[in-house]
């Protein structure tokens, strides 16, 4: 049996938890849909929720399904954040409501329409903190948003996810011995 898929989701006070063909969860982040398959039942009780499925066919549904679901009621009580770094000279962002501005060394400045349900805040022009309650929609931004200049491995410069490993490179050196 799937270990993800048979552990129960806890639900927080102020969590509103509606059944059918979508599991809709409410709370006060907001409303999110997490579409359940057939073969997969979903039912609520003693304050969680619990997922069961029909079959050994639907092993990998139940696991996925159970993950949806908790990152839904997760994301409607308390949500999730990525937080970004911008490393170099020069290099800073700017928000004003929805458009967030970027200045990353190229000959113009670029600018990102934050869908709705995401919000940025920038510190000190460098450090982003972007936080939602729909995880995937969140993850997606946050790697559009990387992807504008990602981390050079010579210099290490671009955009980075806080505390992110990279690896620097060797330049190179002098002309060779002949």
């Amino acid at each position: 049996m799937s270990r993800v898929g048979k552990k129960p989701i806890p639900l927080p006070k102020g969590v509103k938890v509606t059944l059918g063909r979508e599991l809709v969860v409410e709370g006060p982040k907001g409303q999110l849909e997490v579409p359940v398959p057939p073969g997969i039942q979903v039912r609520q009780s003693d304050g969680s929720l619990v997922l069961t499925r029909e079959d050994d066919q639907h092993s990998a549904l139940h696991g996925l399904t159970r993950a949806l679901a908790a990152n839904a009621v997760q994301g409607v009580s308390t949500g999730f954040t990525r937080e970004l770094d911008i490393v170099g000279i020069g290099y800073r962002a700017d928000v004003k409501g929805r458009v967030a501005t970027f200045t990353l060394g190229y000959s113009h400045p670029i600018e990102v329409l934050l869908p709705e349900g995401v919000e940025l805040k920038i510190e000190k022009q460098t450090h982003l903190v972007l936080s939602g309650a729909d995880r995937q929609m969140l993850g997606q931004v946050a790697a559009n948003i990387r992807a504008l200049r990602p981390p050079d491995p010579y210099k290490q410069k671009g955009i980075r996810y806080t505390g992110e490993a990279l690896r620097k490179k060797v330049g190179k050196t002098g002309a060779g011995a002949k």
